[in-house]
């Protein structure tokens, strides 16, 4: 197992994927009882296709196959082949205007508004939000920096005119995490994150599941809504395929069709 988080690291494996990854390929050791030499496509396929029958999600099956097939191919030099399981088409979830209004209202400690906002007005993913620090913004130009976000790049988020104040004052008094955690050092857990956007979800009485990535899908949503071009969307969410971002087009088209035709209005 120390081959392949070496190879991990080598390829530039964000520290997330290389403890699934790890995890991953452990857990499936664990379970088969066999030596890493003496594994075999069917054990994996066996493997793979108990999940299944244990009703695990096509996406979680997918990056476990992703995360075996790593290991034995990449880094073993087996000759593994395994199609993906097919994953569902299914559109995410997204806020009206009104309900992120309520959902940034609901939110009464400062800190937890201020962490509201920043996901809805930048479309940071969990991990990102969590490890942003106060030397990643540029509060005189509106924007900040995503370090080494996923697939280890650095990109650009814009900032709100709103939030330009609320962050003015916290870099003033504070450095580090810009949200830290109980530890010195260390910032605050995602858990912790998830659990006040679902509280202030749920006191804003909104009905939807919402958790953080339905505040980066809201942002990328909207803006598309209002007119930004597809490409710049793409770069401010930090995907490197379009197609990834194409689907928040269908989402935009759902929102169409809700609008009646001028002369049913007659």
């Amino acid at each position: 197992m120390y081959r392949l988080e070496s190879e991990l690291k080598m390829r530039g494996f964000s520290p997330e994927t290389i403890k699934s990854y790890m995890n991953y390929n452990k857990k499936f050791l664990d379970t088969i009882n066999k030596d890493p030499r003496s594994v075999t496509q069917n054990d994996i396929k066996e493997y793979l296709g108990g999940m299944i029958s244990k009703k695990y999600s096509a996406r979680t099956v997918s990056l476990v196959r992703s995360a075996l097939i790593f290991y034995y191919r990449e880094v073993l030099g087996k000759n593994i082949k395994i199609k993906a399981p097919k994953i569902p088409f299914t559109l995410p979830s997204v806020l009206q205007i009104d309900e992120v209004r309520a959902l940034i209202n609901s939110a009464k400690d400062p800190k937890h508004k201020l962490l509201i906002k920043l996901l809805y007005s930048s479309g940071l993913r969990l991990s990102e939000i969590q490890k942003i620090t106060t030397n990643d913004f540029e509060l005189k130009e509106k924007i900040g920096w995503v370090r080494k976000g996923k697939g280890q790049k650095d990109r650009m988020i814009i900032l709100s005119d709103d939030l330009i104040s609320d962050l003015k004052t916290i870099l003033e008094t504070h450095e580090g995490f810009l949200f830290p955690g109980r530890f010195e050092g260390k910032p605050v857990s995602k858990r912790y994150i998830q659990k006040v956007v679902k509280d202030c979800a749920s006191a804003a009485k909104i009905k939807k599941d919402v958790h953080v990535h339905t505040l980066r899908h809201s942002f990328a949503t909207h803006l598309l809504e209002n007119g930004t071009d597809i490409r710049k969307i793409q770069a401010l969410l930090g995907h490197s395929n379009l197609n990834t971002t194409q689907v928040y087009t269908h989402l935009s088209n759902q929102e169409l069709k809700k609008i009646k035709s001028p002369l049913d209005l007659l």
